[in-house]
């Protein structure tokens, strides 16, 4: 029964067929017009070029610095970590399963709020204050690196 399959009516395209004379109303140039770059195959022209004017990139002035190695941390407040109890170890993997971060990536505790609980946080980064108020609460506090 398998042999007996077929397309739909219209289903199937065939592909245009261009270059087969004048009498197939895509012939001589072809739908690609007169000379120039976009007769010529691999014409393929860089999405800023703008036909041999200056581009508008290089017009506008340049400011400014990007830190290539600058660190990105995602800031967790001390009133978050209130959801876990006594004696209980809080890393990044504990933070994102229970959804107070959203992906994996640095993590900087801080002073936001008040922590209720004496815990241990491991994380990239803290507060100074952050750290104070964890370890008056008896928990304690350590950098991990990234």
């Amino acid at each position: 029964m398998v042999n007996l399959l077929i397309a739909n009516e219209g289903a199937r395209k065939h592909s245009r067929r261009i270059g087969r004379g004048p009498g197939s109303g895509r012939g001589k140039t072809s739908g690609r017009g007169h000379k120039g770059a976009g007769q010529r195959s691999g014409k393929e022209h860089d999405s800023r070029f703008e036909g041999g004017q200056m581009p508008y990139y290089r017009r506008i002035p340049k400011r400014g610095f990007k830190n290539i190695s600058r660190k990105v941390y995602t800031p967790v407040n001390l009133k978050d970590l209130n959801i876990y109890k006594k004696g209980d170890i809080v890393d990044t993997v504990r933070l994102l399963k229970d959804k107070i971060i959203r992906k994996k990536t640095l993590v900087k505790i801080l002073a936001g709020g008040d922590i209720e609980v004496a815990i241990t946080v491991k994380a990239h980064a803290f507060s100074k204050k952050a750290k104070e108020l964890i370890e008056a609460k008896g928990g304690k506090a350590e950098v991990i690196n990234a």
